[in-house]
């Protein structure tokens, strides 16, 4: 990430002040003592100014000190590492030791002084398991808002919050479910493994900015940082390990230019990031040429590139903001199928250049996580709002939640803007409302120079057709919007389609060039991101077929769970065959699972189980044979030896013929005389 060119241009951290938000920081450990900074330091959990963490048999609160180690730990002491900004001042604020409720969330910021706190990192995050959905808390968000402008009040910065973008990429979940990466004033970060993939962890949104370098898979290289009792870990891994990453390499452009605000540090990283050799299968191109990825958002932070540009830097023009209300409510969105709707904004006072973009949405479901939401721009630059969770099954669906992405940063607002809902699943959805939410600056900011523009740029948007009713398109099968019909009118340059690029589906020959197996090639760097119609990108690369591990997706090669070796979709239940050391187990006729060989082996031919199941099917029918038995000998005991429940109706029907009862009076009779059984 050019941490070592960034230390060669004379920057340290030195001056800068960082804070990290977690569950303590060990503040007299050798890698911290010297840079810590009680100012900037609190324990929201005992309320008093010492963030040392709470001590058990198992370190769990060790979290807050590793990510510490990573941002400040001190430079050449020999004992464990070297943080990126290793002369910054480095705090702690002791706030995940406990009940997380709207008052501790909101004082962590409160009792923080945002004159002194530069940047503050939080590495953690809600439960990542792809069910839960996280709204920002009310104070909390106050005081989101008051860290960022009250120092742009008194002295033009404003801290800088850093948050993880969450570890649940196994579960399906999506970032843009989580409050806080979902917000404007956080600087969300992913991560990326050692050779450039998408970690199993990793979770991909459009609010995501930026990517730094995590954990992987076995065999690739993990971080390494100070521990509590002065040891080092060998494991720390996940997003939590990415953000303290990006707050060391904000704090270096910081000390390059400390007048850097919220907003002029989110433009630097949008300007100075690149896809370098991260490899993920959503890469696009906005509609103002910049490389932008769910997955890894604008790419790898790049420390040199970021400093020297910070040097130089003008701060951006004031955030403007306008609200455009939809006229659409209540539709309806039927199972398995989807609903287009078109907002035409014509008009957005002192918004021309973008910054962060919210949908606004209202929607009923009653199964939350079969729903997908996407939104493409006029520029024609597409954003994956919301993505199919397959864990959330709540009935609750959301009201006014705000989805972000920073996707179209730098385009227009004007023009027509589509949202696609697809309702995936057997349940009827209906959306009550929707508006957009459009940030940004009337002038151009300094990045918009640095902008590849014109010339590199998409020629036109690829933009859902249109229909006789251009406000909703509810169909069994959506159409695909990325094919529009020849002729199309281009919303961004006012013109035609060229007529060559109708013919060819939409693909642009833009940036393009010819493989050895003559496919075209429109590149990004040094990787492909789109070979045109029928041909998809693995790897960079462009290919008629997907490999082993992948399954085609609309442009791209897309993984398969980790567990199949061929697949039909991305679930663990769509393997159509699986790697030597597993067996497929069909559940259904439509879903099949990989199963390893030594735990089917251990289910299929372990005699003790089979013994143990015969046994108690035994059991069973003994038991059943002997409740049997026992209820049918209850029931002659009733009515042949109990007088008050039937005796004396038996005495009746078979004596009285021979003269032993009496019909009007009492029995009278004499067993012993006249009988010689019981009776």
């Amino acid at each position: 990430m050019s941490v070592q060119e960034a230390w060669n241009e004379g920057v340290t951290g030195r001056g800068v002040v960082v804070t990290i938000l977690d569950d303590g920081l060990e503040r007299d450990h050798p890698d911290l003592l010297k840079n810590y900074d009680p100012q900037a330091s609190y324990d929201v959990n005992n309320h008093d100014d010492d963030p040392m963490p709470r001590y058990d048999l198992i370190d769990s609160n060790r979290h807050g000190t590793r990510c510490a180690g990573e941002v400040a730990a001190v430079a050449n002491n020999s004992l464990c590492s070297v943080g990126i900004a290793f002369n910054a001042n480095i705090g702690g604020v002791r706030m995940l030791d406990g009940d997380v409720t709207d008052a501790v969330e909101a004082r962590f910021v409160a009792e923080s002084d945002p004159q002194h706190i530069d940047t503050m990192s939080d590495p953690g995050g809600p439960n990542d398991d792809g069910r839960l959905w996280t709204d920002q808390a009310t104070l909390a968000s106050r005081a989101f808002i008051g860290g960022s402008y009250i120092g742009d009040t008194y002295s033009g910065k404003g801290s800088i919050f850093i948050w993880a973008s969450g570890n649940g990429g196994r579960d399906h979940d999506n970032c843009n479910c989580d409050g806080y990466t979902n917000s404007i004033w956080t600087l969300s970060i992913s991560s990326a493994t050692e050779k450039g993939f998408v970690p199993w962890y990793s979770e991909a949104c459009s609010s995501t900015l930026a990517t730094t370098y995590s954990s992987g898979s076995n065999g690739e290289k993990q971080v390494i940082t100070t521990d509590l009792h002065r040891t080092r870990p060998v494991s720390h891994s996940g997003t939590s390990a990415s953000a303290p990453l990006a707050a060391g390499i904000c704090a270096l452009a910081l000390e390059a230019n400390a007048a850097l605000t919220w907003r002029d540090m989110q433009h630097i990283v949008v300007a100075t990031a690149r896809p370098a050799n991260l490899k993920a299968p959503d890469w696009t191109t906005n509609g103002v040429g910049r490389n932008v990825s769910h997955s890894f958002g604008y790419g790898l932070m790049d420390a040199a590139a970021m400093v020297k540009l910070a040097r130089k830097w003008r701060t951006v023009p004031e955030q403007q903001k306008c609200e455009v209300i939809a006229n659409h409510s209540d539709k309806l969105i039927p199972a398995k199928s989807s609903v287009t709707l078109t907002l035409n904004v014509k008009e957005c006072t002192g918004v021309n250049y973008l910054e962060h973009v919210q949908a606004k949405i209202s929607l009923n479901s009653q199964r939350r996580g079969d729903l997908q939401i996407h939104l493409t721009s006029p520029a024609g630059t597409k954003s994956t709002l919301l993505a199919r969770r397959p864990h959330d099954v709540s009935r609750v669906g959301f009201q006014q939640w705000p989805f972000m992405s920073v996707h179209t940063w730098g385009e227009s607002p004007l023009g027509l803007w589509y949202l696609e809902i697809h309702n995936e699943g057997r349940f009827l959805g209906q959306l009550q409302d929707w508006n957009m939410m459009f940030y940004g600056t009337e002038s151009a900011p300094m990045s918009a120079e640095l902008e590849p523009r014109p010339s590199t740029i998409k020629m036109a948007a690829k933009i859902p057709p249109t229909t006789k009713n251009p406000t909703e398109t509810p169909t069994s099968k959506p159409p695909p919007p990325d094919n529009p019909p020849p002729g199309e009118v281009n919303e961004v340059s006012n013109s035609v389609r060229d007529k060559s690029i109708s013919k060819d589906h939409g693909f642009e020959a833009i940036n393009t060039s010819s493989t050895a197996d003559g496919m075209k090639c429109r590149r990004s760097t040094n990787i492909c991101i789109d070979c045109g119609p029928s041909v998809f990108v693995s790897d960079g690369t462009c290919s008629v077929t997907c490999p082993d591990g992948t399954y085609p997706g609309a442009t791209h090669c897309v993984p398969c769970y980790y567990m199949c070796k061929t697949c039909s979709g991305p679930n663990d239940y769509e393997c159509t065959s699986c790697h030597g050391d597993a067996v497929l187990v069909t559940v259904t006729h439509t879903e099949a699972s990989c199963y390893p060989k030594t735990l089917n082996d251990a289910l299929v031919h372990n005699t003790w189980y089979y013994r143990m199941f015969i046994a108690l099917i035994a059991n069973l029918v003994v038991l059943i044979v002997l409740g049997v038995y026992l209820i049918a000998q209850s029931r002659n005991c009733r009515s042949r030896c109990c007088p008050q429940l039937g005796g004396k109706r038996y005495l009746k029907n078979i004596l009285a013929p021979a003269g032993y009862v009496d019909e009007k009076g009492p029995i009278r009779y004499n067993l012993a005389a006249d009988h010689s059984d019981s009776d």
